[in-house]
């Protein structure tokens, strides 16, 4: 599929591959430079703590890590 890039330096996802993958306003891409005139497929970038939990869960030593309950600081 082609696409163009606009003045502001924009590139347009057509809307047929944003609502295939649910992909929204804001949500961020990874591109990788290959070589001149030369670009890896656009993919969608994690968050940068996704998967830290789970990580820190399975540590070695049992028990050093354990998931709590989120509390709201709204009343704080």
């Amino acid at each position: 599929m082609r696409t163009t890039v606009s003045t502001k330096g924009q590139i347009v996802l057509p809307a047929e591959l944003r609502q295939r993958d649910g992909i929204e306003p804001g949500q961020e891409f990874e591109v990788e430079r290959v070589g001149a005139e030369e670009y890896r497929l656009l993919r969608v970038a994690s968050a940068p703590n996704e998967g830290l939990v789970d990580w820190l869960l399975t540590c070695p030593q049992k028990g050093y890590f354990v998931a709590i309950d989120s509390e709201s600081t709204a009343t704080l």
